[in-house]
């Protein structure tokens, strides 16, 4: 159920130690349980934003040692109620977090599994280590019987003319996107279906390279540990809002994609992934079930390169 792309307005705020330093498949230590991770660096820090009560936090001075944070909500905001009148508690799914004119922006969502009555909030923070986020409210929403999507994971990406957009969406008629207003961070205009899947989409992110953009998403089911089937897939498109076309040329909304990474006999259902760049690098995170700790949850970064035009580990 999760990408962050970053455009050169960034640079600033990333100044400090490149991607390149790091091997192909980074080396993490520490606490490192995720689910659904959001990557940002923050001056020289780097923080994991991913799903669990009240959002759960990981930072790291070095992007490879890794502590726990304090969880971003303590309280439940009223609205939420409202618009998932099953939901309980603290749980959000899939949170994805993005610098961008002067704040930090952190999407989420909450749901009950199986049901499409879901929506996606949205605080902002002046930065990441000051925690002083405050709610903005709901983003959209869903509703059982009403519509067709499903108003969870949500993503935050840039165009190649710095228009923001949302990406969002799992199972039930597959991934969307709708444009971002910039200054309320909020969606405006129609909604567009980018990719559908009957056996299971869902964790959809966005990066735009040299002149294609690149929807990557979670295929299968996840969240059952060694016997989950989830894996990380992709296709590209010359457009923001498709279509998307896997590497044969097979489209996304026929339910096509070409598979990233199906994991391995340690790391079991990889996904919920999230792409993040700096200097000309990007790196992608996601969870995977680790087999020899009775498949918890936890995270993976590797470098992510772009052979030929299509990206690999």
């Amino acid at each position: 159920m999760r990408h962050i792309f970053r455009k050169t307005l960034l640079a600033a705020v990333l100044a400090g130690s490149t991607l390149a330093a790091h091997a192909d498949h980074w080396t993490l230590s520490g606490d490192v349980g995720v689910h659904d991770p959001a990557i940002l660096k923050e001056g020289a820090t780097w923080w994991t934003f991913s799903t669990g009560e009240g959002i759960q936090v990981l930072y790291s001075g070095d992007g490879k040692a890794w502590s726990r944070g304090i969880k971003v909500l303590g309280a439940r905001p009223a609205w939420w109620s409202t618009y998932v009148p099953a939901h309980s508690g603290l749980d959000v799914w899939a949170p994805d977090v993005v610098t961008y004119n002067g704040k930090v922006w952190l999407y989420y969502s909450i749901s009950t599994f199986g049901s499409n009555t879901s929506a996606i909030g949205l605080l902002s923070a002046t930065s990441v280590a000051k925690g002083d986020w405050s709610d903005r409210g709901k983003v959209i929403s869903s509703k059982s019987g009403t519509n067709d999507y499903n108003a969870i994971d949500p993503n935050l990406t840039f165009d190649a003319d710095g228009q923001p957009w949302l990406v969002f969406g799992s199972w039930f008629s597959g991934i969307k996107i709708v444009k971002i207003d910039k200054g309320t961070m909020k969606p405006t205009g129609s909604i567009t279906t980018l990719a559908k899947r009957s056996s299971g989409i869902e964790g959809p992110a966005i990066v735009q390279r040299e002149g294609y953009y690149y929807l990557f998403v979670s295929i299968d089911k996840c969240c059952a540990g060694t016997s989950s089937t989830y894996k990380v897939a992709y296709g590209r498109a010359t457009s923001i809002t498709g279509p998307y076309y896997d590497k044969n040329g097979k489209k996304m909304t026929d339910g096509y994609s070409s598979v990233l990474d199906a994991g391995n006999s340690r790391w079991v259902g990889p996904g919920g992934q999230d792409i993040y760049r700096e200097n000309g690098y990007s790196i992608i995170a996601r969870h995977a079930y680790d087999a020899t700790a009775n498949g918890a949850p936890k995270l993976l970064i590797s470098d992510l390169k772009f052979s030929g035009g299509w990206p690999s580990y």
